[in-house]
């Protein structure tokens, strides 16, 4: 026991050294915060630079675009003629390569000769091919390149998404344009010069520049309009703001306002359940504000990776030292651990188990033998008790099940007397009742109609007892030997076969519709039972005839290479879904109040079975009920 004891003391030494793993862990949490601001701060300044950079180059596109605009425009002014507008126009576009188009559009009924409207226009149609035109008469004044300055009195930048299509020759998509306004000497308004940018040329040359392979420029204006986006769906359309809960997304409003506002800064916003570094800065001369945004997933993609493999070497690292600590520790005490797990499992319950003597004469030892003992006689006793009790309860639950099958053959021995006693007094009392009233009219008082109703419904009832005295014999053991050692060799005409049924229900329910659908020809034949076939389908025609409407029932008879199929569908209130797995299975009614024995459908699957096919039923069709009566094609 003493070294039992030093060995304890050694390993709770080494219980507490492993202790202090969270000390290193913490420390190591603290470094790897701290590089994470440090990797974050330096995205941020990439970023920042990046979005100067792209900064300026939009700012010299907006540049060029003044400039060229100014240059020209008191040359337009001082020559406002037709010839002169389509020149300029064509001038302004093909000695500067980053303006996309140029118009120059007159005041109301400048030109008479051309009517109310006149418009130059010119396009860059590639690199190297720039087309201009008298634009096609349309209510240009009413766009905001041309109403936005006159609101103004003054030049501005303005951004649209260009629809005129009139000569096929306007700049594709979306639009910045730089419109300014053209005065007379008298002052007097001219016209309007607006010179374009395509802002989808503009949105590819900035993705060229994105610092991250996730990363992507956004151009919004004063409201927070989106006409810069990767997602082409929100442009001109939805805002910033548009959607965002001021609960959860309360960074991305505060961005949007920093941005409509033309402030100039970054913050980490949540876009798209993701965090995101977001750049921005005004743009120089227009009302409009850039921002760059950054995935954090992107920009601290390597440090997690390598969070990953640290955190796994040094989870590695910690469960190699416990699992040689454990081992260590368990290998001293191995016996003592060893009688636990035993002695805790016989305290359980489990008197299985087996503590093996040992040869060990300390005390480790003489325990170990004495526990061994004792759970030898033990095993004895209990297994004794076990085995009694294990008879016992055998026998119970024989005797339980046997209780309850005879009380539930009881029950259905009971209620299905009750049912077949309820089913032939009715047609009995009818046809007896019906006898009455002929041997009372003996006389021969009753009309020639009514005599036939009555010899009508007897003849139905009593073919009602037949048909129920029938399922009875079926039913029963000596139906199912004689079912089972049936012939298969009645050369049966399907479609034949078919219409007799149909005439055989008319006759019994003259006022029922059944339309008959064949595929088949009248000479196709298959070798079977007829009697049995006819049982099985007949069956299935009564309940379509007794459930339905009575008016559109219909038989479809059709074959395929194996089967051929006779489909029984009718339109009624159908079959509840509680009870469709149900129906096949003997005394088995919808509800305890409907006609029948229960024996219907669970015959008709017996015999169709018997001849080898089945009986289904079609859980797609919802317009009423649907069976599908199927038999081998022996073709």
């Amino acid at each position: 026991m003493i070294n039992i004891r030093k060995s304890f003391s050694t390993k709770l030494s080494v219980a507490l050294l492993i202790l202090a793993a969270p000390i290193f862990v913490i420390s190591l949490g603290v470094l790897f915060k701290q590089s994470r601001r440090m990797i974050r701060n330096e995205a941020i300044g990439h970023a920042t630079s990046v979005l100067n950079a792209t900064m300026q180059q939009l700012n010299r596109h907006l540049m060029t675009i003044e400039t060229a605009t100014n240059a020209n425009m008191w040359l337009v002014e001082q020559n406002f003629t037709p010839d002169s507008l389509l020149y300029y126009a064509y001038r302004i576009v093909s000695l500067n390569p980053h303006i996309d188009g140029c118009s120059i559009s007159a005041q109301p009924d400048m030109f008479p000769k051309y009517g109310r409207y006149f418009s130059a226009y010119s396009v860059r149609q590639s690199a190297d091919s720039v087309s201009t035109v008298i634009e096609e008469p349309y209510d240009y004044f009413n766009k905001v390149w041309y109403k936005k300055p006159l609101q103004l009195r003054d030049a501005c930048w303005v951004t649209y998404y260009d629809e005129v299509d009139s000569l096929e020759l306007t700049l594709d998509g979306m639009v910045a344009s730089y419109s300014k306004l053209l005065y007379a000497a008298d002052s007097t308004v001219l016209g309007v010069i607006s010179t374009d940018l395509s802002l989808l040329q503009l949105s590819r040359e900035m993705s060229a520049m994105k610092p991250y392979p996730h990363s992507y420029f956004m151009l919004i204006d004063e409201n927070g309009r989106y006409f810069v986006h990767p997602d082409s769906t929100l442009l001109f359309k939805q805002t910033i703001f548009t959607g965002t809960d001021t609960r959860t997304q309360a960074d991305q409003i505060v961005l949007g306002h920093e941005m409509t506002n033309g402030g100039k800064g970054n913050m980490i916003v949540n876009i798209d359940g993701g965090d995101c570094i977001v750049c921005y800065q005004p743009v120089r001369g227009t009302s409009w504000s850039l921002a760059i945004v950054c995935p954090d997933s992107d920009v601290m993609g390597g440090y997690h990776r390598l969070i990953i493999v640290v955190v796994l070497l040094l989870v590695l690292g910690l469960l190699v030292i416990v699992l040689l600590s454990h081992r260590a520790m368990a290998h001293t005490i191995h016996p003592l651990y060893q009688l636990l797990d035993k002695t805790q499992s016989v305290a359980a319950g489990n008197m299985d188990v087996d503590i093996p003597r040992t040869q060990r004469f300390d005390v480790i030892g003489r325990l170990q033998n004495s526990f061994a003992q004792m759970l030898e006689s033990l095993n004895r006793h209990i297994k004794s008790v076990r085995f009694v009790s294990e008879q016992t309860r055998l026998r119970n639950e024989e005797l339980l099940q046997a209780t309850r099958m005879a009380q539930e053959a009881d029950r259905q021995k009971t209620a299905f007397i009750q049912n077949v006693t309820h089913q032939i007094r009715t047609p009995l009392n009818i046809t007896m009742g019906f006898a009455q009233v002929l041997s009372d009219a003996g006389n021969g008082n009753l009309a020639d109609d009514d005599l036939k109703n009555i010899t009508n419904t007897m003849n139905h009832n009593a073919a009602l007892l037949n048909r129920m005295v029938q399922m009875l014999f079926d039913s029963s053991d000596s139906g199912l030997t004689e079912e089972a050692n049936c012939d298969k060799t009645d050369t049966m005409p399907c479609v034949q076969v078919a219409r007799q049924a149909v005439e055989t229900m008319r006759q019994r329910y003259p006022d029922v519709g059944i339309t008959i659908h064949s595929q088949l020809p009248d000479t196709f034949s298959v070798l079977t039972n007829r009697t049995y076939f006819m049982h099985a389908l007949l069956e299935l025609m009564y309940n379509a005839a007794k459930y339905s409407d009575g008016q559109h029932i219909e038989l479809h008879v059709s074959a395929d290479e194996t089967m051929v199929n006779f489909v029984v569908q009718d339109q009624g209130n159908g079959i509840p879904e509680a009870v469709v797995e149900h129906i096949f299975k003997f005394f088995t009614k919808v509800d305890d109040l409907s006609e029948g024995l229960g024996l219907g459908l669970p015959l008709a699957k017996r015999h169709a079975q018997t001849l080898g096919g089945d009986v289904t039923f079609d859980t797609t069709y919802q317009a009423g009920c649907r069976f599908i009566l199927t038999i081998p094609n022996t073709n």
